[in-house]
């Protein structure tokens, strides 16, 4: 080997060291931003120890190569997954959420997090709106919030009427067992955290300024109702836990531990094989002497401002 070849070799090892770096920042990022808040004010000392940095990250990325394995199983085998995210504001089912969908693809995996109903949507069968965004054959579709909104905060602020609240509890067993008798997989997860911990996590959106828009009027509203949404959470469970669609509790006081176990929990639930994939080999670079690249105008450029 030339010295020529191995400079080459270098900078090729190095753009590939570089290109894995820059895959890691993403989690860095996301990781870091939940970090600020250790430096913020703890007013109800709540601060627990966590788990350490290196094994956390060397868990998620085993556990996220395993998704990716997953994605191509759904994919290959033209299977249906929905996963519902449920707990108290501030549990953290959106962390879990991204750092399930981080590596996967969009097309594939994709998230339904349902504003408010409509005046339209309100005169509907209530679970119409949510079939809707169910997943075809191929797809995995995870819910920021499910149906289970009756059951919780429709309940506790008054935004359905009992007939409509007993009415889903009489509904939901025999809708949720249509959808597995169509072939879907259907996992349904409730974050749990502390009264302690959720006063804390308030207070560190409301003095957080890159988090306060996570904190709205309706979070501020059922801070104040704590024991009313814990008796419609037992009795969620109650009349909701059914052999073929049960509740799995995540303790999620530690965001990171909570994050883990849920994945791990959720992979060991689905029978996915790995898929073999043909080799990809990238054709070599057709040239035509004919074309010459014209120039670009220096102002459509976006300003080089790093």
């Amino acid at each position: 080997m030339t010295a020529a070849d191995r400079s080459a070799d270098a900078a090729k090892r190095e753009r590939i060291i570089q290109e894995m770096a820059d895959n890691l920042d993403e989690e860095l990022e996301l990781e870091l931003d939940d970090s600020r808040l250790d430096d913020l004010l703890d007013e109800t000392n709540t601060l627990h120890p966590t788990l350490d940095r290196r094994v956390y990250f060397r868990e998620l990325l085993r556990l996220q190569g395993e998704l990716v394995k997953l994605q191509d199983w759904v994919q290959n085998e033209r299977k249906k997954v929905v996963v519902l995210f449920e707990g108290r504001d501030s549990a953290g089912k959106g962390g879990v959420i991204k750092r399930i969908t981080q590596r996967l693809n969009p097309r594939i995996c994709r998230v339904a997090a349902l504003p408010a109903p409509s005046e339209r949507e309100r005169t509907q069968w209530y679970f119409q709106r949510y079939v809707t965004h169910l997943p075809a054959g191929g797809e995995i579709v995870l819910f920021d919030r499910s149906w289970y909104n009756r059951a919780g905060v429709e309940r506790v602020m008054g935004f359905c009427s009992d007939e409509q609240y007993q009415e889903f509890f009489q509904s939901v067993p025999e809708f949720e067992r249509m959808l597995i008798r169509s072939g879907t997989i259907l996992l349904k997860y409730w974050f749990s955290i502390t009264d302690d911990e959720q006063q804390f996590r308030f207070t560190m959106r409301i003095q957080d300024p890159l988090k306060q828009w996570k904190l709205s009027p309706m979070d501020v509203e059922a801070r104040s109702r704590w024991e009313q949404y814990t008796r419609a959470k037992e009795t969620m469970l109650e009349r909701t836990h059914l052999p073929d669609s049960p509740w799995w509790i995540v303790d999620a006081v530690d965001k990171k531990r909570a994050r883990l176990n849920c994945i791990a929990h959720l992979l060991s639930q689905i029978p996915y094989q790995d898929v073999s994939h043909v080799p990809v080999v990238l054709p070599p670079r057709v040239r035509n002497p004919d074309y010459h690249r014209g120039p670009i105008p220096a102002e459509m450029y976006v300003p080089a401002k790093y």
